[in-house]
Order: C-alpha cells, then sequence, then structure tokens
C-alpha cells in the first residue's frame, strides 16, 4: 500500500491536502499547486476560507495573485469541509500550538484536528505533522487520537511522519521552496513517503532517524535563538548601566570572521517559536526529572525585557517632569517583527498593558495591523483601532517597539517630544530626544 502512495507521489498524482491555513499552511498549499499537485486547504474559520476562495490573500507578504494563480489551475480548493478528507493521499498538520497560563503545552488544536479528521480516514494515507511540539507528540498525542476515533492503525493502516515548519514571514532570502526541510518518520518507507513529498517543492530535504529527532531538531533551533537573545538583552541592561551602547558591541564584535555569529537585542520575544518552544522542552524534561536551569534562565531574562522597557519609559517621562500616570504614550508597532502584520505573542501588548496600569493613556500605529484582532490574553485591546503619525507631536513619548522599514525615523524623531528606541531604528541620527532601550 504505502509503495503505491510513494509511487503516486513521484508522478504528481497524490492529492495533498494541508490543515490550518495560517503562515505555515498556506504557503505550503501554493507550493504544491505550483509543483503540480492537486491540493485542498482546509480551515476552521469560514471568513478566511471564502477570502481564499476569491483569491483573496489575507496575508499582507502573500499577495492575492498568488492565489488567483493556484485556483487558476482547476486542481485547488479551500474549504471547512473535512470529509474531503478522505479524498486526500497525503495530509498536512499545520495547526497552532500554544502553552496555556502555566506555560503547559496546550494540544487543544492537534487532538481537535485529529478528531475532525479520522472520521474520514481511508487506508493508505500518510498524516504529516507540522506544528512545533514535544517530542513523542506524532506517536503519543496524534497517531493515539487518530486511532481511537477510527478502525485504522498507525504504521499498517495509515502512516505518520513529522517534519517542522521553519517559515520565516517576510523574509527576502528564503521561502518555503528554499528553506532545507527536516522529515523524520519511524519507519523507513514512511520516511521515504514523506521525503519524496517534500523533494516535491523545497531545494533540500534533510531526513532524519524517527519523528522523535524531527521534533527535538525543531526545539533545538529556537532554544539556541532564545538562549543568545537572552545574552544580548542582559547585556544591554548591563552595558547600558555602564554607558556603552550594546548595539554598537555587537556591531564590532560581528566584524570577527569566526567564533561569533550577532544576535540582537529588543523589547522581549514575540512570534509563534521562540516565546514558546524553550518550554515545550523544559515541560517535556520534567517527565525524566533533568533539570533545564539554563533554558529556564533564558526565558527569565527574555520575559522581564517588557518591565526593563517600561522602566526606561518612565525614567524618560521623569526627565521632562511628568510621571507615566496621566501622560500621552504613543506605541509604534504591535507587529512581533518588522514588515509582517503578524502580533502572535508580541510584547508590544505587554508593554501596552503595563504602562495602562501605571495610569498612562496609550496609542498605537502601525502600518501592518490598523485594528487589534481577537486576543486570550490581552482582551483590554481587542477591537482598538491604530492612530495616525499626523499627531505625534501632541503626545509626551513615542516609543519605537517594531522597526517597521515604512517609518521615515528621521521625521518621528523631529516631531516627537521624546523617543524611546527598542530597536536601534533611529541608529545614525543624532538628538538628544532619543533614549536607547
Amino acid at each position: 500500500m504505502i509503495n503505491q502512495l510513494i509511487q503516486k507521489i513521484k508522478n504528481k498524482e497524490a492529492t495533498v491536502g494541508v490543515i490550518g491555513l495560517g503562515y505555515v499552511g498556506l504557503p505550503l498549499v501554493l507550493e504544491f499547486g505550483k509543483a503540480g499537485f492537486p491540493v485542498i486547504g482546509f480551515d476552521i474559520d469560514q471568513t478566511k476560507v471564502d477570502r481564499l476562495s476569491q483569491g483573496e490573500s489575507y496575508i499582507k507578504h502573500i499577495p492575492s495573485k498568488s492565489i488567483e494563480e493556484l485556483l487558476a489551475r482547476g486542481t485547488q480548493e479551500f474549504t471547512t469541509d473535512f470529509s474531503k478528507v478522505s479524498k486526500m493521499d497525503c495530509i498536512l498538520i499545520c495547526v497552532p500550538t500554544p502553552l496555556d497560563k502555566n506555560r503547559t503545552p496546550d494540544m487543544t488544536y492537534i487532538v481537535s484536528t485529529a478528531r475532525q479528521i479520522s472520521p474520514h480516514m481511508r487506508k493508505g494515507q500518510i498524516i504529516i505533522l507540522e506544528s512545533t511540539t514535544y517530542p513523542g507528540t506524532t506517536w503519543g498525542i496524534l497517531a493515539t487520537e487518530l486511532e481511537s476515533n477510527s478502525s485504522l492503525k498507525a504504521g499498517e493502516d495509515f502512516y505518520l511522519a513529522y517534519s517542522p515548519e521553519r517559515e520565516d514571514p517576510n523574509n527576502p532570502n528564503y521561502s518555503t521552496a528554499t528553506i532545507p526541510k527536516v522529515i523524520g518518520a519511524d519507519s523507513e518507507k514512511e520516511l521515504e513517503a514523506a521525503n519524496e513529498l517534500y523533494k516535491a517543492i523545497v531545494s533540500k530535504t534533510v531526513p532524519v532517524s524517527n519523528t522523535m529527532t524531527a521534533e527535538a531538531t525543531k526545539l533545538m533551533e529556537n532554544i539556541f535563538r532564545s538562549v543568545n537573545i537572552a545574552l544580548v538583552n542582559e547585556m544591554k541592561i548591563i552595558l547600558d548601566k555602564m554607558g556603552i551602547d550594546v548595539w554598537e558591541v555587537i556591531e564590532a564584535a560581528s566584524t570577527k570572521p569566526f567564533g561569533y555569529m550577532p544576535f540582537y537585542p529588543g523589547p522581549g520575544l514575540g512570534g509563534h517559536c521562540i516565546p514558546i518552544d524553550p518550554f515545550y522542552l523544559t515541560w517535556k524534561a520534567r517527565e525524566y526529572e533533568v533539570p533545564t536551569r539554563f533554558i529556564e534562565l533564558a526565558g527569565e531574562v527574555n520575559v522581564s525585557m517588557p518591565q526593563y522597557v517600561v522602566e526606561k519609559i518612565s525614567k524618560a517621562l521623569n526627565s521632562s517632569g511628568k510621571s507615566a500616570k496621566g501622560s500621552k504614550i504613543l506605541v509604534l508597532g504591535v507587529a512581533y517583527k518588522k514588515d509582517v502584520d503578524d502580533d502572535r505573542e508580541s510584547t508590544s501588548y505587554k508593554i501596552m498593558e503595563m504602562l495602562a496600569n501605571l495610569g498612562a493613556e496609550i496609542e498605537f500605529n502601525d502600518p501592518y495591523i490598523p485594528i487589534v484582532g481577537p486576543k486570550r490574553d490581552y482582551p483590554d485591546f481587542v477591537g482598538k483601532k491604530g492612530v495616525s503619525l499626523d499627531k505625534i507631536g501632541s503626545f509626551d513619548i513615542t516609543v519605537i517597539l517594531t522597526d517597521h522599514s515604512q517609518y521615515d525615523y528621521e521625521d518621528i524623531v523631529n516631531r516627537s517630544n521624546i523617543v524611546v528606541d527598542t530597536r536601534n531604528a533611529c541608529s545614525g541620527i543624532k538628538s538628544p530626544k532619543i533614549i536607547k532601550a
């Protein structure tokens, strides 16, 4: 049965289903469509599906033209109808894996997806999990749910693999097709099937020995980043006390051609990976009674950065004879990184909440996010609309939290009363108004 699947993949006759049409799933739909596979994108959000079905992209860095070209091929569609899973040969699951309020992995989306698709599964399909998670999830959670809600047996009637997403939205140098793809499966044939599938859309595949290794690879990548970002965040605080510009230090250190890799400080960690992934491993490590002091310390440093920024803002206001209470503060950028419309886990909201709790009047501007969408952790900001930069001078202080390229920073500095810059966005601009944080 699996040999037939492998041959269908090689002939590009296999129908691919992608579940979850977000920043990971939608690019996969586009790539499989371009490669010539029949492909269906599944999502529970009818509004999202309707927009895509009309050829309209809802993700800023993915042009609507790409969606229109996909649909024009005639063998692709978007749907909320999970009964169509029965027509799929390959099913890729790209759903969120957040943390709950206790920083415990939340498997709700994986479990609910498994329960939605299992009644419609048939023999001979391969299911590949792409969601970031802890080692053991593919077989311990996904396979268990699929088996318990169907009459099929994993590894015999249907096949499993894990391939961690490596998306970096709006990165001009790397895309889904050019980023090497790690693939893990627990049998040679399952690995061969998954590898053949991804070979059709990416420039390089990296097969590993099993699903747990692939799951751990994703955690390794982002824990590496988290720890190093924590290091430069701590260095920023230390060097600031010494009157040394950490950005200049990093730039100088980066000239060393070996043994150094630059990481950059910020107001905290945002996005769907780095703030979350380390805690997946620390949670799983408790099962093995292994301490994760280094990882947890990095997490503590990064989580503390919003407080550092708020203190810098308060001191800047004090220097002009004002307190945070009653001050008008303009935040520039609520996206988690520059030039994207993605505000998942953005520390901007935490900083805004902390300032509001001090009695400040908070407004924001973000060219990519004109209105705050649904937020589990910050319901008070949901529906809040961004303001124009026309009246920037009416605010007591301007705080740069996301360094969007669209901003004219020299103009912002000229028209602001005080600027707190957490991203070194005002580098090269000489003004006593600028305070680095």
